[in-house]
């Protein structure tokens, strides 16, 4: 079972999810589970946020790759249905957004990956869709996503469980800690099976917005250290 803050290949999260992901929505996947890959690294094509402290995020939905009359994807709204008038992926999430705010369904749960660079993504966990809008943005139309990390132990997904986490880390400071660590467990030096592990828990007090209290450990130290203060 892949935990928050593992740091995997692009293959690997294919492979966990069953899927060939080759785009960065994806509701309700062969294994019923909805899945974002999102980014917040300089020059990426979409405005995603992180807020409150890494337990919400802004995502920003995406664009028709190949719009009418011509004209590139940034110069147009973006849409809700095909031109055969099914739902798009950001038109699936809307719904499933509404049904929850306006009719009180439970709300769709989304597992959450990020790209931390070229080929190398991380595991963020799991969140709660609670709201959608569209709002104006360089001139046009653009839908945003309101997910609230998950932190009730009775959600799972296919019949797992996900809870060890309660903020996501910033990006910048996963950068930090990766080019600091140079890409490998801080105690082995392994380059596989990497997660970004709390030096101090967060139920210990630790932060995980500063790149002092985070660190690179491979599978095998992570779990021995578990949520021990060394």
């Amino acid at each position: 079972m892949i935990k928050p803050g593992a740091v995997i290949s692009y293959f690997q999260m294919c492979a966990e999810e069953g899927e060939n992901l080759r785009r960065g929505m994806n509701f309700r996947l062969r294994r019923k589970q909805s899945v974002i890959l999102m980014s917040v690294r300089p020059g990426a094509p979409y405005k995603d946020k992180i807020e409150e402290n890494g337990r919400v995020l802004i995502y920003e939905g995406h664009d028709n790759p190949r719009p009418a009359d011509g004209k590139r994807p940034k110069e147009v709204d973006q849409e809700s249905r095909n031109p055969d008038g099914s739902l798009t992926q950001n038109g699936r999430f809307y719904n499933a957004a509404k049904s929850h705010k306006e009719k009180g369904n439970a709300p769709e749960v989304v597992k959450v990956y990020e790209k931390l660079r070229p080929g190398i993504w991380v595991y963020n966990g799991l969140f709660n869709l609670i709201d959608a809008w569209q709002e104006e943005s360089d001139g046009r139309l653009v839908f945003k996503f309101r997910l609230e990390l998950v932190d009730d132990k009775n959600t799972s997904i296919s019949g797992w469980v996900d809870v060890d986490h309660t903020r996501i880390i910033p990006s910048s400071v996963k950068l930090e800690v990766w080019k600091r660590d140079g890409g490998k467990c801080v105690k082995c030096g392994a380059k596989d099976n990497l997660h970004f592990d709390h030096i101090i828990p967060y139920s210990k007090g630790g932060s995980s917005l500063v790149a002092d209290n985070i660190q690179l450990m491979c599978a095998r130290h992570n779990l021995e250290k578990s949520d021990k203060i060394e």
